[in-house]
Parts: C-alpha cells; structure tokens; sequence
C-alpha cells in the first residue's frame, strides 16, 4: 500500500487522511485487508463470508475521489459486518444452519447508510448462533479464536467483528450489542467498542429482536477518534425507526471536573485480580487527568432485572420457534430448550419484568442527575479457552454463564451509552478493558473523555503477534 505504514496499522482516521491527500487508494486499502485475510484468517475464523464486489466497490470509491466528489470521509474505507446485520445479496446465516440459505434482498438500516457513505463491505463476521452468547463459535461456521492468542475466545457476541478489527484484518467492523456484545470482544481483543443509546443509531429491516429494544449497533474500532467518526457518520433520526427521532437537542454542556463514580464489583460477583488491578489503575488515571473520582456500590438495584434477563432470550426465541417451526430441527438443541422455556412464561411474568426494567430505566436516569459517569470492569474473566462457551470460575470461584457478563447487561437493559477502552495489558500481554456509561444520549461525553484518556496511552497501533507474523 503506497507510503503507508501498514505494520503499525492505520486507524480509519489516517487512512481517511491517507485518502483525501492521494498518498493511497481505495483499491490498495482494499487489495491489503483481501490479502492479509487470505494470509491469516483460516487460523481466526473471523470472516463467513466475504464480498465478491468489494474491488469493484473500491474502483468506483477512487473514481468519486479523483472527479473531487467522495460521499464522505470513510468513501473507499473497507468495513466488516457482523452475520446478524442485514446486507443486501450477502448471507445472514445468523450463526445458524436455519438460516442457512438465507440471502436477503435489501439492506438492514444501517448498511444502508455505510453505502450511502462510500464505504467498502468486505464480508460478514462469525457470531454465536442467534448471538445470545458470550462467546463465538456454532455448528455452521466453526469456532472464532482470539488473534492474541488462538486458543482463546475473542468473546462474543461480535467476535468476529472484534478478532478481523484487533487482527488488522479490516480497518472497522460494526457489531451489534444487546448484552455487552460489543464491549466486551473490544476489552478481550484491545479495541474501543461503543454501545450507543437506544435509538441513536437507528435500526429497521433487520432480524428478529430476540432482545427487546436491548440491543444496538454500534462499531469495533482501534481508537477512541475512530469511533467517534463512525458513530457521528452513522447516528441521527430517521422516519423507520421512531427511536432515534428523540434526539434532536445540543446535549448540555457538563462543568468540569467530571463526577465519576468507580464501581470494582457487583456485590460478591468474583472479579479476575489482573483485571481489578488494570482497571484500578485506568480510573487512578481518570483521576490524574481532574475529574473527581468517587469508589462505591452502584446507585440502584438490579436484582430484579438480573432474575428476569435469562427469560428475555428465552421469550425472543419462543416466538421465533412459533414463526419458523423448522427451527426445532434446524437450531441447535439448547435454543430449541430454551425456546420450549420461553413458551411457558407467563403475561404475568412477562409484564413483571418490563416493569423491573422500566423501573431501572427510571433509578439510573436519577443517578446521572448527579453523576457524569460510571466506570466499571468491562468483563470479570479474561478470555477464555475457545473451545468453551464461558468461564465455569473466576478467581477461583463457579460461576454460571453470565458470570463473566455481569458488568454490561444493566446498560442494555437501561439504554444508556458505554464504551469499552483499553487498560493495562495482563501480565502475559494479554488485552483487557474498562467501561464507561453515561446519561442517555451523551454519548458525546463518553468520547470526550475517551480521547482525553487515550491522549495518555495510545493502543491504536498495537498489534498481535499473529498480524506481526504475517505483515
């Protein structure tokens, strides 16, 4: 790739940069990730399926930037989408051999918009089947392993996404998140991982919602500005999605220093060592850079939403079961218990819990009156074995399927904005990463402090092993 140093890794505001100047091109960008792909994806397993038009996407990119009209400034800048994102003429398998054969024939909101900005799709990324879980593997695709270390779990649900962005394999990818989903592969793969309020980046044409309104878009990027770009390019209102019509105001400015409220552990929910001594150390840093650190419990209880959240998936796959009756032979046999499972929820039950996460909506929203943010580990377990679907302990104590997840599934279950970044590294060089939640619709103040904290430690560049291998 002309005059670029593709070692180092370019974030997508360098390659953007790159572009506009004429130091590269949208078919070098491209040309570059095809062939890294070739060279290290059969050890990751990221991609399911890629993008036959993806050359023929840069030609026409370079063709707008050399007549001086690029549609924006990611026009030509190849992208990765997660295989539960709609994309026109490209399989959405869903992790699943139910949706085999499925080719829709348009494009989910979102992609949408990634076309109207000139951006270049190169193929979809592996997930677990119907994303429920925190891992990344199924029947059909095969296993997705970490690229800092491939016998290791990049988390999921986007894991896919997580390992082809960490790998160098695709400058960006989009995931979707509806229980840490996208936070979480970003804290195991060293990446920036944004969850936007609901709303923010507005959905229509996709899949069904197994997960209430819990679960967004948001992108997997190598820095903090990256993922401001994508955010900025890709938010805003549009008729199909009555959501994101909420926001139209200037968020209010905050009076620094920030409020920061720095919540280690949930209760008695075990926390890895390596990870409370890095995230202690980011928030110690937060605190370097001014704002007021405060270390306590969180503002309002979530036991009731936590006894309701394994009904949520169970209830979003009875209906699919009832929909499409051939998954009972098609899924996996623990969706299919799990959706026999959500056939016996009562309304009574259903109607309870909606009242618990209504109710939770309300209590953080009071919350953030005072606060500015709440900053917490993004995982409680470092990844794990990829071969496993979760950590069975942590810190030497059983836990079950979502003990890794406790720190993410709240946000969703609110709606509120957070980002994962990069802290310390494990003592084996191994990624890990902290969270920040804001008020609803400030996601503008989650990136500004994430740029002012990655001003101090700057990770875009980093790279496994495994890419430096293969450059």
């Amino acid at each position: 790739m002309a005059n670029v140093d593709l070692p180092r890794m370019s974030d997508v505001c360098e390659l953007s940069q790159h572009l506009a100047e004429g130091n590269s091109s949208s078919g070098d960008l491209v040309a570059d990730c095809l062939a890294r792909i070739a060279r290290i994806d059969p050890v990751l397993n990221a991609f399911v399926a890629m993008n036959s038009g993806a050359q023929a996407e840069a030609v026409a990119s370079d063709a707008r930037r050399a007549a001086g009209k690029p549609l924006s400034p990611i026009d030509g800048i190849p992208v990765a989408i997660k295989d539960n994102l709609v994309v026109k003429g490209k399989p959405c398998t869903w992790g699943s051999r139910m949706f085999a054969d499925f080719t829709p024939e348009h494009d989910e909101l979102p992609i949408e918009r990634l076309r109207a900005l000139g951006a270049v799709i190169l193929g979809k990324t592996n997930v677990p089947e119907f994303t429920l879980e925190g891992y990344c593997g199924n029947a059909l695709h095969g296993v997705t392993r970490n690229p800092w270390d491939t016998q290791l779990t990049p988390g999921g649900s986007s894991g896919g996404s997580a390992a082809a962005v960490a790998a160098g394999l695709v400058p960006f990818a989009l995931g979707t998140d509806g229980g840490g989903s996208i936070r979480r592969p970003a804290a195991y793969t060293g990446l920036v991982g944004l969850k936007p309020s609901i709303g923010r980046i507005p959905r229509q044409g996709g899949l069904p919602q197994l997960l209430l309104d819990f679960e967004v878009v948001g992108p997997l990027t190598r820095s903090a500005r990256d993922a401001r770009m994508i955010f900025d390019l890709l938010s805003g209102p549009h008729a199909r999605d009555h959501r994101s019509s909420q926001f139209t105001d200037t968020p209010t400015k905050r009076v620094r220093p920030l409020n920061i409220l720095y919540v280690e552990q949930f209760g008695d929910a075990p926390l890895d060592k390596g990870i409370a001594q890095s995230v202690g150390e980011a928030v110690d840093q937060l605190a370097d850079l001014g704002h007021k650190v405060t270390r306590g419990a969180l503002p309002f209880d979530l036991d009731a939403v936590t006894a309701f959240w394994p009904r949520i998936g169970q209830i979003g796959l009875a209906e699919l079961l009832s929909a499409q009756p051939e998954m009972e032979h098609s899924a996996a046999g623990k969706y299919v218990e799990m959706a026999r499972a959500g056939q016996s929820v009562s309304a009574t039950e259903m109607h309870r819990g909606l009242e618990a996460v209504w109710t939770l909506r309300n209590a953080v929203g009071m919350a953030f009156e005072t606060l500015d943010l709440i900053v917490t580990p993004s995982c409680a377990a470092m990844p794990w074995s990829a071969a496993e679907v979760y950590p069975d302990r942590i810190d030497g104590h059983p836990v079950g399927p979502r003990g890794h997840a406790v720190y993410t599934g709240w946000v969703n279950a609110c709606g509120h904005p957070a980002i994962s970044l990069p802290s310390a590294a494990s003592a084996d060089g191994l990624p890990i990463g902290f969270q920040m939640v804001a008020g609803f619709g400030r996601e503008d103040l989650l990136l500004d402090v994430a740029d002012q904290f990655e001003a101090t430690q700057t990770w875009a560049h980093r790279l496994p092993q495994l890419t430096r291998e293969h450059a």
